[in-house]
């Protein structure tokens, strides 16, 4: 079993149905609506529920910030690559068929920064995300938290290696977009509109070459200041709604930079 925390958490974790919970633990001292409604949903669903000393839900979570409520479910289950690309629901129901959005993180090892990924990967509408799974954190319950419950409603596949996954998607004909510093393009003045996926790297350090090099394409933010870049997960914000202003609206940019060149991969044109 694992745990999920926080009032977030728990409840994005009951609308998303995707995890089997054992039972929920609330502190005897809870108040609040929004925990009292929590606790309905976990009663309408047959969940059990027990209440326990704030104290022994802050041993558990390991952290004094569980808001009063932790549950024990079971572990998440990552997607394979193949999965990324079944058709979701939603979107046949609508009788579209938008371009894919995929976000690849290339060893993110901060929980925080990974949660605040899936937030914005979330609300930016990506199809998916792609994990690595050494040097890189894991979906942790502080990750999910600071994903306010978005890893739960996400679709997720781990990689052992992001370079073949990378080139695997390259024969899927999506783009591969890096964000780095040493970008040649205005991420604003780069069409978003078709299929790509956008690969973000470590904090501090980045890219590793090897990625780097797989990238059709690197994006950069202009700085105005005094530092060279913004941490990983302001970065995917910034280029993420831009790429959803993009396909919200229709609009591409007018630059020439916005147009892509022709590219062949093992003899599969894009």
């Amino acid at each position: 079993m694992e745990l999920l925390y926080g009032l977030h958490a728990v409840e994005e974790a009951l609308k998303a149905k995707r995890r089997r919970f054992d039972c929920v633990l609330v502190a005897r001292e809870h108040c609040g609506a929004r925990l009292e409604r929590i606790v309905a949903v976990c009663r309408q669903a047959g969940v059990r529920i027990r209440q326990e000393p704030r104290e022994q839900l802050t041993d558990l979570a390991k952290t004094p910030a569980h808001q009063g409520i932790v549950a024990m479910v079971r572990p998440q289950e990552f997607l394979s690559m193949e999965d990324l690309f079944v058709p979701d629901p939603a979107k046949l129901a609508s009788g579209k068929s938008p371009a894919r959005l995929i976000l690849a993180l290339d060893g993110v090892e901060d929980p925080q920064n990974l949660g605040a990924l899936l937030r914005v990967a979330d609300g930016a509408g990506v199809d998916g995300v792609v994990l690595t799974e050494r040097r890189s954190a894991p979906l942790s319950a502080a990750a999910v938290k600071a994903s306010a419950g978005a890893a739960e409603h996400l679709r997720i596949a781990r990689v052992v290696n992001l370079v073949r996954a990378l080139e695997d998607l390259k024969h899927r004909n999506l783009w591969i977009v890096g964000l780095d510093e040493r970008g040649s393009t205005d991420y604003d003045q780069f069409d978003l509109t078709g299929d790509c996926v956008l690969v973000l790297g470590r904090e501090g350090a980045g890219l590793h070459s090897l990625v780097r090099r797989t990238c059709d394409h690197l994006l950069r933010i202009p700085m105005a200041g005094g530092v060279s870049s913004l941490n990983v997960a302001s970065a995917a914000a910034v280029v993420l709604y831009e790429a959803f202003r993009q396909r919200r609206s229709g609009a591409r940019p007018m630059s020439s930079a916005a147009s892509k060149p022709i590219r062949t991969v093992k003899g599969l044109g894009s």
